[in-house]
């Protein structure tokens, strides 16, 4: 257990994720027990949703997600909401970091988005 204990501890140094949840990547810093996200040491405002989108994208950098994955993901597999809704957020994301040049989020043309890290 013991053994158990020490890598996940090295996986997660290795992903820049540590245990009070936060995340820091250059000029970004996400703060997941805040749901807060400064660029700069300026809070940049977004929603827990939007958080969500850009914490999960910047976890797992250069990994494609589909729109079928957010939705189910952040909205749930019942919900109503168009994979159109994912767009909109990312939309958003790109705007409210316009920026920050620690990263990128990319479209992957028929497949979904993922981060780039700069």
């Amino acid at each position: 257990m013991d053994e158990l204990v020490l890598r996940v501890g090295a996986l997660l140094r290795r992903a820049n994720i540590k245990n009070e949840n936060r995340m820091e990547i250059g000029d970004l810093v996400l703060i997941r027990d805040e749901m807060t996200a400064y660029v700069n040491g300026e809070e940049i405002p977004i929603l827990p949703r939007e958080f969500n989108i850009l914490y999960k994208l910047l976890s797992h950098p250069k990994k494609i997600f589909t729109r079928s994955e957010l939705i189910d993901e952040y909205w749930g597999m019942t919900n109503d909401t168009g994979l159109r809704t994912v767009d909109v957020y990312i939309t958003k994301l790109r705007k409210e970091f316009a920026g920050c040049k620690s990263f990128e989020i990319v479209t992957v043309h028929g497949f979904g988005y993922k981060a780039v890290l700069k």
